[in-house]
């Protein structure tokens, strides 16, 4: 089942583990199973503290697997294949069973194991998602910590059955209980601050507790993070907050333009810039949003940053990286079937769409590799571009119009998502040219029109233009002074991730420039 190249790789990581660890499969005589089976032996074959055995009459998911301890029956469990981007869920899951520690930090793991009730959750993933390991290997580590909490991870191509009676239609898809309880991706802190309901208040307190910043980060993306490793490196106080480290880059799947580094994923640079931060003397703050934005009343006070929990930060300085998120097309049907059909990530989701007849909306890049990404699986992809021609790079339409199970229809202007109260059947369009509306029966709508930058908290204080973009001069201050931005949020051209980061960085200096020539306010 394993090459022998993984072989070694994973020799080298149960080489850590501290106590033994068994496999615990229930199986059946079908093809998957098998498979399954040799990837259990091949496993308990690399290390003597890992072992293999057989339940078969178990009453639960065929073909699936518990990750245990000897003598225990609580855990990780996997139904399905844990390949593709789950293998590294995998090797964390028997590192943490056997005695392996987490780099989570220790509050929150504290935090996990006093949780009180039964949470039974089962998540839902495609081999494909680069979304899902991070959901999968934070559940997965909370049933290793508390025992009244258990976790299954399932392939959704190997159990479409339950997919079609869930309708699940976006992946990761977790289920709590029996009950839908969250869909996209969902960090650990995230989780726990939903399922212990005095979590925001604790956390409000210790926030609250917090002495006042030299700088403040709003923001934890690719901006963020080198404006923290700078604010860092002058030996000033700095805190970085964000709701979920990386921020678009974690949505982002192969990443071929960031100058020195040919090529590398989304999730694996948002893990190289938080190990890069944590280098550092920066107090990082996760799974928190600002909603609120108070300045300072004089030049050199406190400027105030008042979080979705009920806190109040304080900072001599701030940078705004606060980023920017999907744009939404805005018509009837589009809430009402998200995560239904209605979708944002074709890398996630096209898998559940297998077979299917599904339209891409939006003639850019992103649009057009998702409709070539798409084509490789569904049955038909309609692409519907707005203007009267694609914006996309001439290489991306001329591969979009070799294939042959492809639609462009230029002018179309989408005017309604149409559904049976369950899941999408189609959309509705107008023709801009003739007027005529047009309807499309589909299983799938992929939505890439563009970007909205994450500034509404901010009304009232810095300039925006009217897209919502912070105004910011060369080196990144605002109409608000000692208040600075960097980023997808600004009106810097470009929404690129390396000019983020430059951006991020010139911001740290200028704020780190104003306090050295700012005396602080009495």
């Amino acid at each position: 089942m394993l090459d022998n190249n993984l072989k070694t790789q994973l020799k080298a990581y149960l080489e850590k583990l501290s106590k033994p660890v068994e496999l615990i499969a229930t199986l059946d005589d079908g093809a998957k199973s098998a498979e399954i089976r040799d990837l259990l032996v091949d496993i308990a074959g690399l290390s003597d503290k890992v072992s293999f055995r057989e339940e078969n009459d178990k009453p639960v998911r065929k073909p699936s697997f518990l990750i245990t301890n000897p003598g225990k029956e609580t855990g990780p469990r996997f139904a399905g294949s844990p390949m593709g981007h789950e293998f590294t869920s995998l090797v964390l899951a028997l590192l943490q069973t056997g005695g392996h520690p987490s780099k989570e930090a220790q509050e929150l793991l504290d935090q996990v194991a006093a949780l009180e009730g039964d949470f039974h959750f089962e998540t839902y993933y495609s081999l494909s998602c680069h979304n899902c390991p991070d959901v999968v290997q934070a559940l997965n580590l909370m049933a290793v910590i508390n025992p009244r909490i258990s976790h299954t991870a399932i392939d959704g191509g190997v159990f479409q059955n339950e997919i079609q009676e869930r309708n699940i239609m976006g992946v990761p898809a977790v289920f709590l209980n029996g009950k839908e309880f969250g869909q996209g991706r969902l960090s650990l802190a995230e989780i726990v601050s939903k399922v212990d309901t005095n979590a925001d208040k604790r956390a409000a307190e210790a926030l609250n507790q917090r002495e006042a910043y030299e700088v403040l980060i709003v923001g934890s993306g690719p901006a963020g993070a080198a404006a923290a490793i700078y604010s860092a490196r002058k030996g000033i106080r700095t805190g970085l907050m964000g709701e979920r480290f990386g921020g678009q880059v974690l949505d982002t799947v192969d990443i071929e333009n960031y100058i020195s580094v040919q090529k590398t994923e989304g999730a694996k640079l948002a893990g190289a810039l938080r190990a890069h931060v944590d280098d550092y003397d920066v107090d990082v703050i996760d799974a928190q949003s600002a909603i609120k934005l108070i300045p300072a009343a004089a030049e050199g006070g406190l400027h105030a940053v008042e979080t979705a929990t009920g806190a109040v930060l304080k900072t001599r300085s701030l940078i705004i990286a606060t980023g920017a998120r999907w744009r939404n097309m805005n018509v009837p049907g589009e809430n009402e079937y998200r995560t239904k059909g209605v979708t944002y990530c074709p890398h996630c989701d096209g898998p559940l769409f297998k077979g299917k007849r599904v339209a891409v909306i939006g003639g850019g890049n992103s649009g057009v590799e998702a409709a070539i990404d798409l084509a490789g699986i569904v049955e038909h992809v309609t692409l519907l571009e707005f203007a009267g021609e694609m914006r996309a790079d001439q290489v991306l339409q001329n591969k979009l119009r070799s294939l042959h199970n492809v639609d462009v229809i230029l002018n179309a202007q989408t005017t309604e998502v149409k559904g049976d109260g369950s899941k999408v059947t189609g959309l509705q369009y107008v023709d801009r040219v003739t007027q005529q509306s047009h309807q499309l029966p589909l299983a799938g709508i992929f939505v890439q029109i563009g970007l909205l930058p994450n500034t509404n908290w901010l009304e009232g204080t810095v300039e925006r233009t009217k897209m919502g973009e912070i105004i910011i001069d060369a080196r990144c201050e605002t109409s608000v002074k000692g208040v600075f931005a960097a980023g997808d949020c600004t009106t810097v051209p470009y929404k690129q991730i390396i000019i983020a980061s430059g951006e991020g960085a010139k911001a740290s200096l200028s704020a780190f420039d104003h306090l050295i020539r700012t005396k602080p306010a009495q």
